[in-house]
């Protein structure tokens, strides 16, 4: 059902129901959005034995993301005039395309390491990052100005991806050619995965009543990058109607007020990140040292990363638990950076017990957090200006990324045979 809205006569959908639903396909659709970044940290150790020379998980990370960055900022800058459904869409057969690129150039080399094939897997990897600033811009500026829960269902991937790689590394690790095997299984569930996610976004998503309503909602305030979803949710927007020559938009704030504005909510995505990807990964991979749990040590520390940033993702539901004060969070932000001395000491002192500690509370911290940004800086604007405020934020949390896998370089400073 639908209702005319203002002068705009813009139809509304009326009926909310599906939340639940939603927040289902919210959950695999943040499942695709991370899965491949995922994907890449957590077959870390199957590189290792191919390119040990390389720091892959070094490398990777600081390859990927400025293609990430750079298209994010190009995006955010055109986001107003930018079809939210095709850019979700490209981004989803992108990640499935890369992600069954990677098997092709293991597949293609018969699992051989040199320098040939690990540039085949940096150009992948760049695709990656292309698709990210596509699909996670996209998603968050959309779930922006949606109910948050639906936020909290973009925290799946890390938690699914690392239980999925200790399963498949388990299920083959002692077999002939094991660990290929193992990387080659959770490679094809994760580009079906992929797959199944342009499916859930293109035909079932935006048929959910709920979310209707939302995107009515914000195409009646003046959006015009939901006009697609409308379209194939079966709602006509103002434009869509011969009768209705010009439509024009209710004022909105520009991405520069926006910014002005919510400058210290970037300011936190940025420092959250900034300090988890100084770490994570490449300080778990090569600085840890070596200890009982063998190969599956840098695993088990990913999986805890990731099951703890899952966890607390959905701590921010329960209402006393959220921490919602502009100062609060710039302070509890600022004061992660105290990891840093402690993972330092830890690594070089402590015993593998201490350094899970240290790293399901990274975890802990980063869900946490980032969950009380994204869902309390979009309150109270408009459909469009939640949409430009959800890019804005995923611009500064990648330059954060970005600047955390350069500063990662610098724990190799004083080790032997660091390069």
């Amino acid at each position: 059902m639908t209702i005319a809205n203002g002068k705009n006569d813009a139809p509304i959908a009326t009926r909310t129901g599906g939340k639940a639903k939603g927040i289902v396909v919210c959950w695999f659709l943040g499942l695709g959005s991370l899965v491949s970044w995922n994907s890449m940290l957590t077959i870390g150790d199957y590189y290792y034995t191919l390119f040990p020379k390389y720091h892959p998980s070094r490398v990777l990370t600081l390859v990927y993301q400025p293609f990430a960055l750079g298209t994010m900022a190009i995006l955010a800058y055109k986001e107003a005039k930018i079809n939210t459904r095709k850019r979700n869409i490209a981004g989803y057969i992108l990640f499935t395309a890369s992600t069954l690129m990677l098997m092709v150039v293991d597949l293609a080399t018969s699992g051989r390491g040199g320098i040939g094939p690990f540039v085949g897997i940096c150009a992948v990897v760049a695709a990656f990052g292309i698709a990210d600033a596509h699909v996670q811009g996209g998603m968050v500026g959309d779930m922006a100005f949606m109910c948050p829960e639906f936020m909290q269902g973009l925290a799946a991937s890390g938690a699914l991806t690392s239980g999925l790689r200790l399963i498949t590394k388990a299920a083959f690790d002692k077999s002939k050619n094991g660990p290929r095997k193992g990387v080659m299984l959770f490679l094809g569930i994760s580009t079906f995965a992929e797959f199944l996610c342009v499916l859930l976004y293109a035909y079932l998503f935006p048929k959910l009543p709920i979310v209707k309503y939302y995107r009515s909602k914000a195409a009646s305030e003046g959006s015009k990058t939901v006009s697609a979803d409308l379209a194939a949710a079966g709602i006509q927007t103002p434009a869509d109607h011969q009768a209705a020559d010009v439509v024009k938009s209710p004022e909105r704030l520009s991405k520069k007020q926006l910014l002005f504005q919510n400058i210290d909510y970037a300011l936190d995505l940025y420092l959250i990140y900034v300090l988890t990807l100084s770490i994570f990964p490449g300080f778990l991979y090569e600085n840890t040292g070596e200890h009982q749990l063998g190969t599956w040590y840098p695993l088990v520390l990913i999986a805890m990363y990731n099951l703890l940033d899952l966890i607390s993702r959905y701590l921010p539901l329960v209402p006393w638990l959220k921490l919602e004060s502009r100062k609060g969070l710039m302070i509890a932000i600022l004061s992660r950076f105290l990891l840093v001395p402690a993972f330092y000491f830890t690594a070089k002192y402590g015993d593998q017990g201490w350094m899970i500690f240290l790293v399901s509370f990274l975890g802990l911290t980063n869900g946490y957090l980032t969950v009380c940004v994204l869902t309390t800086a979009p309150r109270g604007y408009k459909g469009p200006e939640a949409n430009a405020l959800g890019n804005l934020l995923v611009l500064w949390l990648l330059g954060g990324i970005f600047s955390g896998v350069s500063l990662d370089w610098l724990w190799l400073i004083g080790k032997k045979n660091a390069f």
